[in-house]
């Protein structure tokens, strides 16, 4: 699960570069920066969960 959620991260970050760098997909950056909160917020979540899980 840790493997596919970096994976995501660096997508969404390559992503956001290239949104960035051509000035006409700015519409890119914006998605990519979105998606990438998005990720974290869904990782740090997951993890959450499965830890307070463990110490009931």
């Amino acid at each position: 699960m840790l493997a596919v959620l970096l994976a995501l991260i660096i997508v969404w970050i390559v992503l956001g570069i290239i949104g960035f760098v051509v000035h006409g997909l700015i519409w890119l950056f914006v998605i990519a920066c979105v998606l990438f909160v998005a990720t974290l917020l869904a990782g740090a979540f997951r993890r959450g969960r499965r830890t307070a899980g463990r110490s009931r």
